[in-house]
């Protein structure tokens, strides 16, 4: 299972977000997209100080109370990690519930060449392959 994937089964789940710039996100996931971006409500930020040479380039307030937001979105490219909750079942999470595609199913997506390269024929009694009028194997 795809990372998006699983995280866009965490509608309605408490999470905390870290970013890369040392900021740090509470709130309810909406929704995430396929780039990985998150949309809360119920949002809380805080900003933290961080040592590093990345917080030269962008400046932090330090010492602020937390923001609170109705709605957030932060950028997937801008998360560190995510932080689940303790009772998150993750076993049932987990589980990858996609429709698998069959064969001719998949090859049929791809066009009508694709397609018609699927043998569906039958077998004769020497087990050989037979082939309709006009079929390609």
């Amino acid at each position: 299972m795809k990372l998006v994937k699983f995280l866009q089964k965490l509608n309605r789940e408490q999470v905390t977000i870290e970013c890369k710039n040392g900021t740090v996100i509470q709130g309810t996931v909406v929704g995430v997209d396929s780039t990985m971006n998150c949309h809360l409500k119920k949002a809380r930020h805080t900003e933290q100080f961080n040592f590093s040479s990345f917080s030269l380039f962008y400046p932090i307030s330090r010492g602020k109370n937390p923001v609170s937001h109705a709605t957030l979105s932060v950028r997937g490219s801008t998360i560190r990690s995510w932080i689940l909750p303790e009772a998150l079942n993750l076993d049932s999470m987990l589980v990858d519930d996609t429709p698998k595609k069959s064969a001719a199913a998949a090859a049929a997506a791809k066009g009508p060449r694709a397609a018609a390269a699927v043998w569906d024929g039958e077998e004769d009694a020497d087990g050989e392959e037979v082939a309709e009028c006009g079929d390609r194997i």
